[in-house]
């Protein structure tokens, strides 16, 4: 299947993919540099008396809401909300540029991909990123979430499909497809 861009056909499983592959990286590179703190956080006393009233959360899930919280999201809890990336005891902030980058680099993979020469027609290529990336942030809100003493805390639902899902995508996979194309030679 492909995509009209531009006069051109656009492959839009390469932007599938390259969305995809994107969210996974960014949520690896999320577990990475998270995980270790988290399990720490576990292994503690206050993690031990939170097992013991069957509050067990996955480290996994746990990332989760951070991989969100890198787009903005904030992980909801009954009727509150909140982000674990930055502030007081908060995870680095540089967490921000985690899906900026990745989508960046799939957008340019898919600008490359394309092949095209004027860069308004190339950064409309990336926007078939959205084809692999929203998916992956959809299902990951219900994925991520985790019920604590009957109360469902995870990604916000709303934020996270339109935010994480169309949005960061959106706006970087255009900017890094356009790029690919400014960089091919076609913008001069």
């Amino acid at each position: 299947m492909s995509v009209p861009i531009g006069g051109r056909r656009v492959p839009a499983g390469v932007g599938a993919v390259a969305g995809a592959l994107a969210w996974l990286l960014g949520y690896l590179l999320t577990y990475v540099v998270t995980a270790g703190r988290i399990r720490e956080f576990q292994g503690s006393f206050l993690g031990q008396v939170a097992d013991l009233f069957g509050l067990e959360i996955p480290t996994w899930k746990i990332v989760g809401w951070v991989f969100y919280n890198a787009h903005f999201v904030d992980t909801a809890a009954g009727g509150g909300a909140g982000s674990a990336v930055g502030g007081d005891g908060g995870f680095t902030a540089l967490l921000y540029v985690v899906p900026p980058l990745v989508l960046l680099a799939a957008g340019l993979a898919v600008g490359r991909a394309a092949g095209a020469g004027d860069p308004a027609a190339g950064a409309l290529s990336g926007a078939t990123v959205l084809l692999g990336y929203l998916p992956l942030s959809a299902l990951g809100v219900v994925l991520f979430e985790a019920t604590v003493a009957g109360t469902a805390v995870g990604p916000s639902l709303a934020p996270g499909v339109l935010l994480a899902g169309v949005l960061y995508p959106a706006v970087f996979g255009v900017v890094g497809a356009g790029l690919a194309a400014l960089t091919a030679g076609g913008g001069r």
